[in-house]
């Protein structure tokens, strides 16, 4: 399934204690013993299960990729294009501002509630009554009834945003990791049993609305949402003004991120989209699916040490540093696997993905590590940094698409190498200073990451070359065999042999912590 919608952050370095110690000075943190180990069970729970749902998830969308043709996935990415040109309405952004509150009583939850509904409830109308008109900017008439069942989706989010900002409020992610491995169960039996039986793209259409229904119910119930809507606004001025900046910056980035399908619908063929937009959903699985459920955490954790009075800074440059230790050498072995990867997966009938997806790889370490700044400047109240620089990408990934397009998929490629990274630039440029980082810090705490996956890359390289010497005709799944296990272990080792502190700190951040008076050292 094609969905594309995320957003990331990573506050799941936490200290084991409340005592940290700088070059300069010792900070104590008031009372918060029970603060560590809430983030870190909260990012167990909700990364824990969504690895587990990958698995699950994987299993069927590899069967279900085999079965389906290209053109399949590419009517999909376009019902998906409009979905995500209408869901920045959807008041999610109303939900959050329920966690970055100081005072939530029932009326604030029973007016949040109001405003999900009715904002939805117009969004499904609109969806329903605009699928003719896609129909015919695509081309596609199936398009038209896709869409037109596609908008149920939107009557279930009130029962999804509203329990979820209220668990999260709490850091209180067990009960939304049941859930989500439920959906993960029900959405891959769904997704695999209706294309086993021949409903070719209406299974990608139908498993996402089987797993809404089900998240909708399963968080309503582990949140306790007993209250009525309410359609009184009065007094709801803050959560207008905050809700109504994250809308806005929701709109940016939909245009930001959805704008190459919308462009590549007319020019390409359902083919090339379905070639091009699966390259990308493959790609996007770490940060799309992995990463986001830190990030969860990472807004209220945030938002919390900054009502306590402690300084974000130092738990901002652990939480990028671990998202590039993830995401680097991930996207640097896809980049050079990409041709074993794909054919083992879909097949021939996918190869002509692979340069594709090798080149997309590339691009994706920059995109993880813009995306991490958002949560930070916004749990400290300045929504505005938020706003900028989704207006940035707003401009500059359209621009360059439409520059690329001219070059079928591949310029669609060249467009993500130039973007992402000058997004990056400009989102440091402006988050740094909010939250009392310096780029030099940052940087130094960085690259030993670049440098040990450097080294990886360097391994595996040399790997491929010698292989392609010896044994030129190896099978594609016992290519992955040799170069997957090759890079890991060379990542690994290179991290161990010159950066070993890395993977220590990294180590305590997980595990759970002893009782102990010993000050956890920030980032020298």
């Amino acid at each position: 399934m094609v969905n594309r919608r995320f957003t990331l952050a990573d506050c799941s370095l936490l200290p084991a204690n409340g005592l940290l110690v700088t070059k300069e000075r010792a900070f104590i943190a008031p009372d918060d013993s029970g603060f560590a180990a809430r983030v870190r069970s909260a990012v167990a729970w909700r990364w824990g299960s969504q690895v587990i749902a990958q698995i699950i998830t994987w299993t069927s969308t590899i069967a279900v990729f085999r079965i389906l043709d290209p053109s399949d996935y590419g009517l999909f990415a376009m019902t998906q294009a409009v979905l995500a040109a209408l869901n920045f309405l959807n008041g999610y952004s109303f939900a959050a501002s329920l966690i970055q509150t100081d005072d939530v009583d029932d009326r604030r939850i029973s007016q949040v509630f109001g405003m999900l509904i009715l904002a939805n409830a117009g969004i499904a109308l609109a969806q329903f009554l605009l699928a003719p008109a896609a129909a015919v900017y695509y081309g596609q008439p199936e398009v038209e009834a896709m869409l037109k069942v596609q908008a149920l989706i939107f009557l279930a989010t009130p029962f999804i945003a509203l329990p979820s900002a209220l668990l999260a409020r709490r850091i209180e992610f067990r009960s939304q990791g049941l859930v989500n491995l439920l959906c993960a169960i029900v959405g891959a039996t769904t997704a695999l049993g209706l294309a086993w039986i021949g409903f070719g793209v209406w299974a990608l259409v139908y498993a996402p609305m089987a797993m809404a229904g089900v998240r909708a119910l399963g968080l309503t119930i582990s949140a306790r949402l007993l209250v009525w809507p309410s359609f009184d606004f009065r007094g709801a001025g803050d959560i207008l003004s905050f809700g109504g900046a994250l809308t806005l910056c929701q709109l940016l980035w939909i245009v930001q991120s959805q704008s190459d399908i919308f462009v590549a619908g007319r020019s390409f063929t359902t083919h090339e989209l379905g070639i091009y937009a699966e390259a990308l959903f493959l790609a996007l699985v770490v940060t799309g699916r992995f990463l986001p459920p830190i990030n969860e955490v990472a807004y209220p954790a945030y938002a919390e040490l900054h009502k306590a009075g402690r300084p974000l800074g130092p738990f901002f440059i652990r939480t990028l540093r671990t998202v590039l230790l993830v995401t680097a050498p991930i996207y640097v072995g896809l980049a050079l696997t990409a041709e074993a990867a794909i054919l083992t997966i879909g097949g021939e009938k996918w190869a002509e993905m692979i340069p594709i997806i090798a080149g997309l790889a590339l691009a994706m370490p920059f995109f993880a590590m813009q995306i991490v700044c958002a949560p930070a400047t916004n749990a400290i109240g300045r929504p505005r940094i938020y706003v900028t620089t989704s207006a940035i990408g707003a401009v500059l990934f359209p621009t360059c698409f439409l520059f690329g397009i001219a070059n079928g998929p591949m310029g669609l490629v060249h467009a993500w190498w130039v973007a992402a990274p000058l997004l990056v630039i400009a989102t440091f440029a402006l988050t740094l200073p909010a939250i009392n980082v310096r780029l030099a810090d940052l940087l130094k705490q960085l690259l030993p990451v670049m440098l040990a996956s450097g080294v990886m890359a360097l391994a595996v390289t040399a790997m491929k070359f010698a292989l392609g010497t010896m044994a030129p005709e190896i099978a594609p799944p016992l290519l992955l065999l040799i170069l997957v296990p090759l890079g890991a272990l060379t990542y690994v080792a290179a991290l161990w042999l010159g950066w070993r502190n890395i993977l220590y700190e990294t180590w305590a951040m997980l595990r759970k912590p002893k009782p102990a008076t010993a000050a956890m050292p920030l980032p020298a």
